[in-house]
């Protein structure tokens, strides 16, 4: 099922290893430096689509004064969703938390009002409907890697499933 989360209702949570926590509301997410990406995406179905257009505001930037000593993160989504990530692979500028696509709003079909964008991973990692990162000392596998897809998810290694 879709969730349909309305912006005003819509919030974002980093919760660090120690259970602190920073929120971001819709208008707060939106007062956030925003950037312009053009990336290729990968399906684990094997397809890909080639110069995708997104905007949407850094991890970085959402992370900045974020104290941590964390490793790995667990992306979490409104409907229960969740997926992890070496925090390597959302710092540095590799990961975004968009809302604009191809120049309009990210629909809900398509995870909206907000997503996860890690473009250089398996399309799995970008969370649909996105509500919080979760900070943590350890891996914790999330939804289709405890279902027996890869726990990295690398396109250009072909890391579909957790034998690959």
């Amino acid at each position: 099922m879709t969730p349909l989360i309305p912006k005003d209702k819509w919030a974002l949570t980093v919760t660090s290893e120690t259970g602190a926590q920073r929120r971001w509301t819709w208008n707060d997410l939106l007062a956030l430096p925003s950037e312009s990406v053009v990336a290729d995406i990968h399906c684990v179905t094997r397809w890909s689509k080639l110069g995708t257009q997104w905007e949407g505001v850094s991890v970085d930037a959402v992370l900045d004064g974020v104290t941590t000593e964390a490793t790995h993160a667990l992306a979490t989504s409104y409907g229960g969703y969740t997926t992890n990530l070496p925090l390597t692979e959302l710092r540095g500028g590799k990961a975004w938390i968009a809302y604009r696509y191809d120049g309009q709003e990210l629909g809900a079909l398509h995870g909206g009002p907000a997503r996860l964008l890690v473009p250089h991973l398996y399309f799995w990692k970008s969370a649909k409907w996105l509500n919080g990162l979760q900070l943590l000392l350890q891996d914790e596998p999330g939804f289709w890697e405890r279902a027996g897809y890869h726990n990295h998810g690398d396109p250009w290694h072909e890391q579909r499933y957790e034998f690959d």
